[in-house]
């Protein structure tokens, strides 16, 4: 049995063909007399017709605080909700880039957010509010976005919807130090911490620690030389020498974190404890780009009861309201599913996600806000999802390390499976994503050499 899904949009009316997994088979655009070929088939019961059923009257802004041209959560976000004719409107550094080329996408607002301060940030996002003139939904796509919504909310409220929540609860999430207290506190596992103040601590680390260890940004919205993303460190020479680079008279924008021999897992889910609502989704990272260590590349959707009964607890206590995209790494040695990062916001790979409805945390979050009701069906399994910018890379990475076979990378690609930027229907996003890749790599490595070079000097 197919499962059909048609509804109307700003551009006709778009179908999508499932399987029985509930991955998407076919999809395309009809008009005129095709659509009573859909209605026929609805009334003979061919197929199983379900759709959304979403408020186009209230649009949504994909709100950002940093330059990201190559985000792919963004563009899923435009085309999951403006394929059932929901306007989404974004913020955007050019009219070129991937996510202003989608068809999916209503309107662009081309501004640098780099370097904004709070009070710039505000009047801007008013502009934005204003130019709309109707209640819309504001969904945040990186930390800071979704710190400065929380913060600023009741300045934002007069123009924007979105839940509510504790407005110091979101930086708590996002910073390590704070997130490993509160996991602490509320007896949710989690890797060990330290987070050294001194060169001094640092020995003193390495003095009990087993390597490797896992390096990162204690909060990724402050700048930090050296340590920008998630390292995985092998000697306690090379962790001495990191930490020298980025000590500062402050107290150092760092974390060095226990490495859990075992499986990446992921958790996306939306919640509204007031509404009695809770909605949640698992599956586990099979690759990631960079390798071991960064955003997942390969992604597959795979139930977990007890990941969902642990952070539903775990959000309860926190009484967290909201989109939430959490990695967990299960621990081989004790059994443990440990709390690695919790980003209080969308996360870049929620396409992975869907249940037998076709709700996912966005569209979930649309439903809430709007005040419909969600229909719950059981996740979808087995859901593939391939991010082209960065897997190609991610499989050399691992092939070269030994831990993948080309037998085992063979298979990962057998099955119903999704791309993060290539769609039939959308086809323009995909190609501004490679020419834009390739005019980046030169720039990149440029950038990377002045850097160094300052570094020795």
């Amino acid at each position: 049995m197919y499962e059909l899904n048609y509804y109307g949009t700003h551009f006709g009316t778009v179908w999508e063909l499932r399987d029985a997994t509930g991955s998407l088979a076919h999809t395309g655009c009809v008009a005129g007399p095709a659509l009573g070929v859909l209605n026929l088939l609805k009334k003979w019961r061919i197929f199983v017709i379900t759709s959304p059923d979403l408020d186009p009257t209230v649009p949504v802004l994909i709100f950002k605080s940093h330059r990201s041209i190559f985000h792919h959560g963004a563009l899923g976000i435009a085309r999951n909700l403006g394929r059932l004719g929901v306007p989404v409107y974004a913020i955007v550094e050019d009219r070129y880039t991937p996510l202003a080329m989608s068809r999916y996408l209503t309107g662009a607002f081309v501004w640098q957010t780099r370097g904004l301060d709070t009070g710039r940030l505000l009047k801007e996002t008013a502009t934005v509010g204003k130019t709309l003139n109707r209640p819309t939904i504001l969904i945040p796509i990186d930390d800071v976005a979704a710190l400065f919504v929380a913060e600023h909310a009741k300045q934002l409220n007069r123009w924007f919807l979105f839940p509510n929540l504790p407005s110091g609860l979101p930086r708590q999430l996002a910073d390590k130090t704070s997130l490993y207290e509160l996991c602490k506190r509320f007896g949710i596992p989690c890797p060990e911490h330290a987070f050294p103040r001194s060169v001094e601590a640092v020995h003193e680390f390495i003095g009990r620690a087993t390597f490797p260890v896992v390096v990162k940004p204690a909060a990724r919205w402050r700048s930090v030389d050296g340590v920008r993303r998630t390292r995985i460190v092998e000697t306690p020479e090379e962790l001495l020498a990191m930490y020298r680079k980025v000590q500062t008279r402050q107290s150092p924008n760092i974390v060095f974190q226990e490495y859990i021999p075992g499986e990446d897992w992921i958790f996306n889910g939306y919640c509204n404890p007031q509404a009695n609502c809770f909605l949640p989704f698992t599956g586990r990272k099979l690759r990631s780009y960079p390798a071991s260590a960064g955003t997942t590349s390969l992604g597959v959707s795979t139930i977990n009861e007890h990941l969902v009964s642990q952070t539903r607890s775990f959000l309860n206590a926190i009484a967290y309201s909201g989109i939430m995209d959490i990695d967990y790494r299960f621990d081989k040695r004790d059994g443990k599913y440990k709390l690695v990062d919790f980003n209080p916001r969308v996360g870049l790979n929620f396409r992975i996600f869907d249940d037998h409805a076709g709700i996912n945390v966005v569209r979930a979050l649309h439903l809430d806000l709007t005040g419909r009701s969600i229909r719950r069906t059981p996740m979808v399994e087995g859901r593939l999802l391939i991010v082209e910018s960065m897997d190609p890379v991610a499989c050399f990475n691992y092939l070269r390390r030994g831990d993948l076979t080309v037998r085992a990378l063979w298979s990962s690609f057998i099955g119903s499976r999704e791309f993060a930027w290539f769609s039939r229907d959308d086809p323009l996003p995909f190609l501004s994503m490679c020419i834009r890749l390739l005019l980046h790599i030169p720039t990149r490595a440029i950038q990377q050499l002045r850097w160094l070079r300052r570094i020795a000097n």
